[in-house]
């Protein structure tokens, strides 16, 4: 097991614990020096707000946490859309890890890359790390809802 998978095996503890609370199974942590500093799931559903995801929230306590995202590397399980994207941008953050590709709303290379180049920041990008461990608790969800 290389290092990538390993985080994005704590940010499936994330989104595992998303998926007992009704939430879209997606979860995040940020890691420097080898530590985690943040972690979260989303929690869109049960607040009411759409802002709520995953990565907004580590991205937000990590932020708090030690001022500065540089040497970090935020591990998410799914594709994060535009909102995610753009705030990993304006938050200067160098690398993104992330499992499942989301070819709907992905805006970190499936749909569109709003990290590469685009703004006056990039954020090194990496996709498809366990990408089937995580697809399936996001298959999971959607399939209990129909």
């Amino acid at each position: 097991m290389n290092h990538d998978e390993r985080w994005i095996l704590e940010a499936l503890k994330e989104a595992r614990a998303a998926l007992q609370e009704d939430e879209v199974p997606v979860g995040a942590v940020v890691v420097k020096d080898g530590e985690i500093v943040a972690r979260a799931h989303n929690l869109s559903r049960q607040q009411n707000d759409p802002t709520l995801h995953a990565e907004v929230l580590a991205l937000r306590e990590a932020q708090k946490q030690l001022g500065s995202l540089t040497g970090c590397t935020l591990y998410v399980t799914m594709e994060p859309c535009a909102m995610c994207a753009g705030a990993m941008v304006l938050l200067k953050l160098p690398r993104l890890v992330f499992g499942a590709f989301d070819p709907s709303c992905g805006c970190t290379g499936s749909r569109v890359d709003l990290t590469d180049h685009w703004f006056y920041h990039s954020v090194e990008t990496w996709g498809g790390v366990l990408e089937g461990d995580c697809a399936a608790l996001l298959t999971e969800f959607f399939q209990r809802k129909r």
